[in-house]
């Protein structure tokens, strides 16, 4: 198998797109890439992304690790295709009409409730990568409905990229060191309010905040998400970026 530092991107590319690859002649294969894929999202989902291995997938579906390569170069290509069938369909906006700061933020709880789903895949979602069909689906829902704004192309990226960081932020802090994501039944929430309380000539400002606020950024961010989704600095966005008349 490839180091990391020698992921083959074509690879990835194929196990993302079947239809750049060539069929394969030969019998009836026993498995298939979704089985595989449902069984590491399973571990995944339970354990961390850690937990997944060829070799753990194998056991999981009763097979031998060498049969796996039959469906999937290796664990860098299995993963790319565990992040898009997690993050799923992308939401339907068009009963949003023009509407971009409704449509934006439905998007933004949309991706929440995905990413909260499945916390692991914060870990897959960076960097320069080749992205999948669904992930794809997800950046054309979010710039169709930024498209009545007038930011160009390349802004609209960039917006998106703004409230895409501002989800990963939410959801990393309701995730624990194992990668299982917090409720507010750990009391995390109540604790702060207490040390708040305690402590408030030191910390003026933040015991000011309301605490239900002060959780949503610290702790689990479930009531008040919709609170947070900026889509106030969007316009903000738009006016720094708008040519000068």
């Amino acid at each position: 198998m490839p180091r990391s530092s020698e992921i083959e991107p074509s690879k990835i590319a194929r196990s993302l797109w079947p239809e750049l690859d060539r069929p394969r002649r030969g019998p009836k294969p026993r498995m298939s890439l979704d089985s595989i894929v449902a069984a590491a999202i399973a571990v995944a989902d339970a354990e961390g992304l850690g937990s997944v291995s060829m070799q753990r997938i194998a056991d999981e579906l009763g097979a031998t690790k060498m049969s796996l390569y039959r469906y999937t170069p290796g664990k860098a290509e299995l993963t790319a295709v565990m992040l898009d069938t997690a993050i799923g369909a992308r939401p339907d906006l068009t009963t949003f009409g023009g509407d971009w700061r409704a449509g934006l933020k439905a998007w933004a709880a949309a991706l929440r409730d995905a990413m909260v789903l499945h916390p692991w895949a914060l870990e897959l979602a960076v960097g320069a990568r080749v992205l999948g069909p669904n992930e794809l689906d997800w950046t054309e829902a979010g710039l169709l409905a930024l498209a009545t704004t007038p930011l160009t192309g390349g802004e609209r990226l960039d917006a998106l990229a703004l409230i895409t960081a501002h989800v990963r932020g939410m959801i990393q802090q309701s995730i624990g060191p194992d990668g299982i994501t917090l409720r507010p039944e750990h009391g995390a929430d109540m604790l702060m309010a207490d040390i708040l309380a305690s402590h408030a000539g030191c910390y003026p400002a933040v015991a000011a905040a309301p605490i239900a606020v002060f959780s949503a950024h610290c702790v689990s961010g479930y009531a008040a998400f919709s609170t947070f989704v900026p889509t106030n600095s969007v316009p903000s966005f738009i006016r720094a970026t708008a040519p000068t008349r």
